[in-house]
């Protein structure tokens, strides 16, 4: 299957009720998909007139107590900015699925990873996390939607999948496994005042300063949870590593073949990717850092990621960078050329 529509499939099998759509490529494909099965379902698809009025949509729906979801691609992402931050605000469960494009701007169709700022910091106005998944291969496209669904619900909080337009269109073999669909109750969604119970006010709106840090207070210490119980990585080649590549999604396929050029020149080369940008595993990051030479960062953009590997490894070993931009795919044999310049260059 292409990588989006593994994940719309995998919507359908995590029990989505609605999703709320505009088209734009390198995911239209999602949109597509969903329009044409989930009625099947009796469930809800919904092309809205625009980004803006999508994201709010999921709002209202996630409000009602239900599983919602919507998708786009990097501009597309930066019109529901204000949403995002609504929806984080007033801790309701939704997934949001960003199909990366190269940028800045209206950009090119090509994948990039230039929007990791804006996942993992925020993206929209004020103190607000989401959980962020990044896969690397269409299998983690759709496992990452009952992933994420789940980890929504059970926290009350909007997750992304930050994927990209080549992970978005790659076809590749996907294993279906029977899952149970963990829907949970919903005591505080607004479906209606039953019997004596209090009113069910779903807001983010805090007139009184007092009220507002203490909703804030509130929001931290959930995300402090969430930076404790939810931290996903992948190593490979760890053990006897003196060189690491630390990569995401698609740059991570690209640095495992570059690894393996490596090992059969005789460096000693490991693989670390992070599966959660946001809580990022900035403790295994350093856990791993005093036995390292270097650690190399390898992204599709200018240097954002590269940034927290960094914060991790708080000076204990060098961390060198090296991004492709545009829309262009390095070659493994480029980035083991790059980790082979960083080398040299730790000697001067």
């Amino acid at each position: 299957m292409k990588g989006n529509e593994a994940l719309a499939e995998a919507a359908i099998q995590a029990g989505c009720d609605a999703y709320f759509g505009y088209p734009i490529t390198p995911q239209s494909e999602v949109l597509e998909y969903l329009a044409k099965e989930m009625p099947k379902h009796g469930r809800v698809v919904l092309q809205a007139e625009s980004e803006v009025a999508s994201i709010n949509m999921v709002y209202g729906a996630a409000g009602a107590g239900f599983r919602t979801m919507t998708s786009s691609s990097s501009p597309g992402i930066s019109l529901m900015a204000e949403g995002l931050s609504y929806l984080a605000g007033a801790e309701l469960p939704c997934l949001i699925v960003n199909v990366n494009r190269a940028g800045p701007g209206l950009a090119s169709i090509q994948p990039g990873q230039g929007d990791y700022f804006q996942a993992t910091k925020g993206g929209g106005h004020g103190d607000y996390r989401m959980i962020v998944l990044a896969p690397a291969s269409v299998q983690e496209m759709a496992d990452f939607v009952f992933l994420g669904f789940d980890l929504a619900d059970q926290y009350r909080n909007p997750v992304m999948i930050l994927s990209d337009g080549a992970v978005g269109q790659m076809m590749e073999k996907v294993t279906w496994c029977r899952r149970t669909i963990n829907k949970i109750d919903k005591p505080w969604a607004t479906t209606g005042k039953a019997g004596s119970r209090e009113r069910n006010i779903i807001t983010s709106l805090f007139i009184k300063p007092e009220d507002m840090e203490k909703h804030n207070l509130k929001l931290i210490a959930k995300y402090n949870e969430i930076r404790k119980n939810e931290v996903r990585y992948e190593e490979i080649n760890i053990e006897d590593a003196e060189y690491l590549f630390v990569a995401y999604g698609l740059s991570s396929r690209i640095c495992l073949k570059a690894m393996d050029i490596a090992r059969s020149k005789g460096l000693k080369v490991g693989l670390f990717r992070p599966i959660t940008l946001f809580p990022f595993p900035y403790t295994r990051l350093m856990e791993v850092a005093p036995q390292l030479k270097l650690m190399l960062t390898v992204e599709l953009n200018s240097g954002q990621m590269v940034e927290d590997v960094e914060l991790g490894v708080k000076g204990k070993v060098p961390v060198a960078f090296y991004g492709k931009m545009g829309g262009i795919m390095p070659t493994p044999d480029e980035v083991f050329q790059s980790l082979e310049k960083a080398i040299e260059n730790l000697k001067h």
